[in-house]
């Protein structure tokens, strides 16, 4: 006999409902530690886990900022068509968290959490020197989801973006092309101030205001 499941029908609910239920569900999700920069030299920061990696040649990664609001990475990306992508680690997840706070524009979430912005080799953006990881890339595509008539707070803007390099500390490597998860100790988000670790542990992280 099937056991029992509680069938929730998302048009019921709200979008922070099915926010709350969806993503939840969908754990744990890798963070892309966006770097980007606006048409006037001034630098962004600024973690989302609605990203992951989905082709390998080029490495090709979707991330999805939100529409309620207009995120700074989102309209710098679409300005200036590049990016970076940070790989957070335990190292780094509470300047992760520290600059995913509200700030006036002009401000820049580098200085915020207390990270360096390291000059790229081929993109206008920064990548974050204490990344053990970090991917130039340019954007490829803008495609917009979800339902922003209903509610703008639920729906997205997925950014295809392209990667022809990445920097890595070579203490996380094991040889020329396999990454030591152990040493990398990359982090997820779950839901809420609740991450993981890559070795399964979980800990909380309070979002700044």
């Amino acid at each position: 006999m099937a056991q029992h499941r509680r069938e929730i029908r998302f048009d019921d609910h709200t979008p922070g409902e099915t926010y709350a239920i969806a993503s939840g569900l969908t754990v744990p999700r890798p963070i892309a530690w966006l770097g980007t920069i606006d048409d006037e030299g001034r630098t962004n920061l600024a973690p989302y886990s609605f990203f992951n990696m989905v082709c390998a040649d080029p490495p090709t990664f979707v991330v999805a900022p939100g529409l309620g609001g207009r995120k700074d990475s989102l309209v710098n990306m679409e300005t200036t068509g590049v990016a970076t992508i940070n790989v957070v680690t335990s190292s780094t997840a509470a300047a992760m968290n520290a600059s995913a706070a509200s700030v006036e524009a002009g401000v820049s979430e580098f200085e915020l959490a207390g990270v360096t912005p390291v000059v790229s080799a081929t993109c206008a953006a920064p990548r974050v020197a204490e990344a053990a990881a970090a991917f130039e890339c340019r954007v490829a595509n803008f495609v917009p989801v979800g339902r922003p008539g209903r509610d703008p707070r639920g729906a997205a803007m997925v950014v295809v973006l392209e990667s022809d390099r990445v920097h890595v500390d070579p203490d996380v490597m094991d040889g020329d092309h396999r990454i030591d998860h152990d040493a990398l100790q990359a982090i997820g988000r779950l839901a809420g101030s609740r991450y993981s670790h890559t070795s399964g542990a979980l800990f909380d992280l309070e979002r700044p205001a």
